[in-house]
């Protein structure tokens, strides 16, 4: 380890051993751990930011990235935090929610150890909650066991991805695809496929987001945050989701959400997808929460 990542790595201890100790006599409701990013951005952190504004909605107090002295619950995402700062504030008696996704070296195409490092975190939960029955059997497949699964299915924020009042025709039919990582897995093949052999007289197609292909007659437009992407969305016939082995696609899910139907590779979680309401995707995690 150099000097540089020795200081950064001294300093988010002594800020963690700071935060710990001026949050013991503070109280949330929930707390939620997790690196949030203004979108656009991945589609669990998209899941998240849904779900916590639902929760405040409902004047949930939510905290985020340290559990106070008075906080009875955590939820902690994946593996899209500080793991060691989240050991430093659990402790007995605070009801600990996993919310896990993949497993990420199946969808990514390639195994770094995070899903084994999942595992290893996955040792402070009560229960964990995988997006899709696809995840459930995968982890189990691979011998990735965690503790009291559950399925709770990922929602989207309904006061953005909704569907258009009314649907005008088009001359040509206007296909949409989807995606904030750039992982060749998320559908290239496909796309490049499409891009060489579509009959563009008859269809128009447009990818929104990150990706490492260039397309000769596929309209690309860079990563959106989540309202003009919704737009962008209402403004097509069809949600084309290509991805490989995606345990719970929100990029599906806010297409579906905008009214479009979808057309999608029978891979991973998609064909058992539906739009669950952000409510009762809330209260379910409440009910794990609250037990």
């Amino acid at each position: 380890m150099d000097a540089r990542s020795l200081v950064k790595r001294l300093l988010r201890r002594a800020g963690t051993e700071r935060d710990w100790i001026t949050s013991r006599r503070d109280r949330s409701d929930v707390a939620v751990f997790h690196e949030f990013h203004a979108p656009p951005y991945g589609g669990g952190n998209q899941f998240l930011l849904a779900l916590k504004r639902e929760l405040e909605r409902r004047n949930v107090s939510v905290e985020t990235n340290r559990v106070s002295g008075g906080t009875p619950a955590c939820l902690y995402n994946s593996f899209n935090f500080d793991f060691a700062r989240l050991r430093r504030f659990a402790r007995p008696g605070v009801c600990m929610v996993h919310r896990v996704d993949g497993p990420v070296g199946v969808y990514r195409g390639f195994d770094d150890g995070t899903d084994r490092r999942i595992v290893a975190i996955n040792e402070l939960a009560d229960t964990t909650v995988l997006q899709s029955r696809y995840s459930l059997e995968r982890h189990a497949e691979l011998g990735l066991d965690l503790h009291n699964p559950t399925v709770i299915h990922n929602a989207v924020n309904p006061s953005i991805f909704f569907p258009s009042a009314q649907r005008e025709p088009h001359e040509r039919l206007r296909v949409i695809t989807t995606s904030w990582s750039d992982n060749p897995r998320k559908g290239s093949d496909v796309l490049t496929w499409l891009d060489r052999n579509l009959d563009f007289d008859a269809y128009e197609v447009t990818f929104a987001g990150q990706t490492q292909m260039q397309f000769d007659r596929i309209r690309v437009v860079g990563p959106l945050p989540s309202e003009p992407l919704a737009e962008l969305l209402r403004e097509h016939d069809v949600f084309l989701a290509p991805s490989r082995d995606d345990p719970c696609s929100n990029a599906l899910l806010e297409g579906l959400a905008c009214g479009l139907p979808a057309a999608f590779l029978r891979s991973g979680g998609q064909s058992a997808i539906r739009v669950p309401s952000l409510t009762d995707v809330a209260d379910r995690y409440l009910e794990l929460l609250t037990a």
